[in-house]
């Protein structure tokens, strides 16, 4: 991780997604847009930082969902998975997606993994896939970390 990365990351919140699912990119580009206050970071797993973050949870196999990391680098910081990342991330915006956040947590875990694991099985096949992480606008450039022009 350079020194850049991490001051980027230390403090905020970190989503870890498929850099190569349109879904997810999709995901990205919504949160980047809805996230007024920046406190999100982005960064493809299957980037050189993505690899190292992932290494240092102890997860050595590559997840096939998002994972949102809070209070990144910090001894408070706590790992999402999934369907709680999607959540989490969402409580980190203002209202209304806040608000949706909250909702989404009302629903029970196991109806809510069912469903994304649906998604996540199917994510390629419905939405598709890049041959490369696409690049967000020159603006927002500097929230996607790991990923070099």
């Amino acid at each position: 991780m350079t020194e850049p990365e991490y001051a980027e990351i230390e403090g905020r919140a970190l989503l870890l997604y498929d850099g190569v699912c349109a879904l997810c990119n999709g995901v990205v580009q919504f949160l980047l847009k809805h996230d007024r206050q920046e406190r999100l970071r982005y960064a493809p797993l299957q980037s050189a930082l993505g690899h190292e973050i992932l290494g240092r949870l102890g997860i050595h196999i590559f997840p096939d969902g998002v994972m949102l990391l809070t209070d990144a680098l910090r001894p408070q910081e706590r790992l999402y998975q999934r369907s709680d990342a999607v959540a989490a991330s969402l409580k980190l915006l203002a209202p209304p997606w806040r608000l949706l956040g909250r909702l989404v947590t009302l629903v029970p875990r196991p109806l809510r993994e069912f469903g994304y694991g649906v998604i996540a099985r199917l994510r390629y096949r419905i939405f598709g896939r890049y041959d490369t992480c696409p690049l967000p606008p020159l603006d927002q450039r500097r929230k996607l970390l790991g990923v070099y022009e």
